[in-house]
């Protein structure tokens, strides 16, 4: 499922968008939502809340307030893997937008085969960064979590909690399904309601890691393989 949003403040510039992208998902044969938002002050409200639901953005770069440009950089402080696509009537403002990592950029009004290029070019960029995400499913939506920014997850019979470096995502499963999905030797279990990213812990003991100020205890039966690998991280961060 592929999720996509449009900001843009002209209603016709965003629904002609609309139209191509829908044309060119239904010839693939994807499944998609499209989100569309008439400000920057618009997107940048709905991602505080849904830091990672998009795969896509198109941003418009002239808009009154918060421009495309301002709103690219601060979605950017946020979330590193969400690809980037400004939309604009003047290719003057083309260069700026390698700043904050833009895939690519479309002049108004958006031509197919100009956008069948930035498809191509965004599901290639998300094949890459698959093994760089972790995918949560809840009531919310689907999130793309950079797992770089995953602390650890705990485990509440089957109430999972993921706690990320900026907030925490809720949903339902089991602690070993998550473990299998992730399948990187980066994660660690120590506990059975507990699983880790190994260079995220700051100190660890006999009995508990600590993760940003908080200890998380360590089982007996996890014991020993849990202290062997973090004290092997510990000095391979070192050398």
């Amino acid at each position: 499922m592929l999720h996509i949003g449009i900001c843009d403040d002209s209603f016709a510039a965003r629904a002609q968008l609309r139209s191509v992208l829908e044309h060119n998902l239904y010839d693939r044969h994807a499944e998609y939502n499209i989100f569309e938002f008439s400000s920057g002050e618009g997107v940048l409200g709905w991602f505080a809340n849904h830091t990672a639901e998009l795969d896509l953005l198109f941003l418009d770069i002239e808009m009154n307030a918060i421009d495309g440009m301002e709103a690219a950089r601060r979605i950017r402080e946020q979330n590193q893997t969400i690809q980037l696509v400004f939309v604009t009537g003047y290719a003057d403002y083309v260069f700026d937008g390698y700043s904050v990592g833009a895939l690519d950029y479309l002049i108004k009004p958006v031509q197919p085969e100009h956008l069948d290029q930035v498809l191509v070019r965004t599901f290639a960029a998300m094949h890459r960064a698959a093994d760089t995400v972790y995918l949560c499913h809840n009531s919310d939506g689907v999130y793309r979590i950079p797992r770089q920014e995953i602390l650890y997850f705990s485990s509440d019979r089957r109430l999972i909690t993921c706690v990320t470096t900026t907030r925490s995502y809720t949903f339902y499963g089991k602690l070993d399904d998550v473990q299998s999905e992730l399948n990187d030797q980066a994660f660690l279990r120590i506990h059975q309601r507990y699983l880790i990213r190994k260079d995220s812990v700051e100190r660890v003991t006999d009995n508990s890691v600590r993760i940003q100020n908080e200890e998380l205890p360590i089982s007996r039966s996890y014991k020993k393989e849990a202290v062997f690998a973090l004290t092997r991280t510990f000095l391979e961060e070192e050398a």
